[in-house]
This record gives C-alpha cells, structure tokens and sequence, in this order.
C-alpha cells in the first residue's frame, strides 16, 4: 500500500499528495504542491497516510505530487498574495453593494500562483450569484469561485474555546469533520437538552463522535430504552442506562422512579414468571 502526504492549505481545504521526489519531509513543514489549476502552498499535517480509498483516486490520476519544500522566493511571493486578498476583500464589498441578495465575506484567499480566487461567506439560504461571479472574474482577471461555508467551517476559520474551556477540536487537532448525528446522542443519554450537546456553530458536538463505540459496546448488556420489568410488584419501565455505573433506571406509569443495579435487573427479568404482578 502507497504512503501519501496530508496538507492543509489556506483555505483550510485538505488534500493527500505523493512525495514523487522522495523529499525530506516533516510535520508542519511549507511545501509546493501541484493543484487542480498550478500550484498552492500548504502545510504538511501527516508525511505517511496510507488509505486503500486514496489508492483508488491516485489510480485514477486524482492524486498529484508534491514539487518542492516551500524556499524563501515562495514565502516573499506569499507575502504578495496575501497583500492581494486584502485589496480584493476591500473590493469584493464594493462590488456587492449593487446586487439585491445578502451575504456575509468571511475570506478571501489566492492560489499562490494567482490561477485561482477563492471568496468564502455565509448566507441565509442559496443565493443565484453567476452574474456576480462573471463580473468578479472580468474584475480580477483569473478563475473565482465563491463559497457558501457551514457552521463547522466557519468555527474552525475564526477558532474559539469549547464549553469544555479548551480550543475547538476543529482548530486544534481534527482534520476531518466526522458526521454526528442524533442518534448518536441517543445512544449516549444526552437527548434531554440538545443546546447543551451543540456547538457554536449550531452543530452537534464533534466530541460525541469519540466515545460512540464505548456506548455501542456497553449497550449490548443494557436493556432496550422503554423495556418493562416488574419491580416490587409493580410496572416499570426503563428510562435510562448508566453505562458507567452499571445501573438501571426505571419509571412507573404513576411516576415513581427507581435505579437498580444491571445485575438486579437481569435477576429480575430472570425471575418475571415468578412474581406477581
């Protein structure tokens, strides 16, 4: 199996690489790769991923190679292009005075050769903007695209801390947003107050996608959510397992409430035949 080399660009866009030239690579490390449109500059995050779905893409010839370590004319010309996008920015505003929808720039950000314009921002809802973008590419005289970005990305762009008092996992280590979903939460006992378990973003938290396996494991042993029982001689029915306790608690039609032990509980199941309801 292939070894290929993660990168972050500036535009927080990741892509995987081949090291064709068997260059000395480390983490962190500026390097010049070829991109769809030329070349761009990015940041190694990983100099050995080994995946059998990017095997797939390189045999097809969608993965291309880096071309050198970034050197000090790279790091000027940056320089340039970072000048560049304040004064497109600048004019980016003015250009969209005139046009009915709303949105909001977050950035702007230059292929480092200059081939490719990219304008990142939010809206409410899909704007129909080809004849803006027609007008931004007479305008800057290269490729534009304008991109509508999610909650998830625009945390990551601006950073914060996390209600755990930590930097958000999407600036300090995650590379990929991982789907979460509901049912995640489900599984976790957390559905009884979803703004806690959301983000800034107005996501569910990413975090809910680490310890998912620990539930699903756990579970196995648990009873169903809802799941009777009969307990001191009455109905009850289960509202909620404690993985980490190994305990059950349960509900009863008139609202009376109890936790019992797993062990109590598969004793009791046990013995349902045995005792009176």
């Amino acid at each position: 199996m292939r070894e290929y080399v993660s990168l972050t660009f500036r535009s927080e866009r990741t892509g995987y690489f081949v090291n064709a030239k068997n260059l000395a690579l480390e983490p962190d490390m500026y390097v010049i790769a070829k991109v769809e449109r030329g070349e761009d500059i990015g940041q190694i995050t990983n100099c050995a991923v080994s995946d059998p779905d990017i095997d797939k893409k390189f045999d097809k010839g969608e993965i291309t190679k880096i071309l050198r370590i970034a050197t000090d004319e790279d790091l000027k010309q940056l320089e340039v292009v970072e000048k560049k996008e304040k004064e497109a920015h600048s004019k980016f505003l003015e250009m969209v005075k005139k046009y009915p929808f709303e949105m909001k720039l977050l950035d702007t950000c230059y292929q480092l050769d200059g081939n490719k314009l990219t304008f990142f921002f939010s809206a409410d809802g899909r704007i129909d903007f080809r004849d803006f973008v027609r007008e931004l590419a007479t305008e800057f005289k290269t490729r534009i695209e304008l991109h509508q970005t999610s909650g998830r990305e625009d945390a990551r762009r601006y950073g914060g801390l996390g209600i755990c008092g930590k930097t958000y996992c999407c600036c300090a280590f995650l590379r990929k947003f991982n789907q979460v979903t509901i049912q995640m939460a489900k599984d976790q006992n957390l559905l009884s107050n979803l703004s806690k378990i959301s983000g800034p973003c107005g996501r569910l938290l990413c975090c809910l996608h680490y310890e998912e396996g620990f539930y699903l494991a756990q579970s196995e042993g648990f009873p169903q959510l809802e799941e009777m029982v009969v307990y001191n001689d009455k109905k009850m029915y289960v509202i909620k397992n404690d993985y980490y306790n190994n305990k059950v608690n349960l509900i009863s039609d008139d609202d009376e409430r109890e936790t019992i032990t797993l062990e109590e509980y598969k004793n009791l199941k046990k013995n349902k035949g045995k005792i009176r309801i």
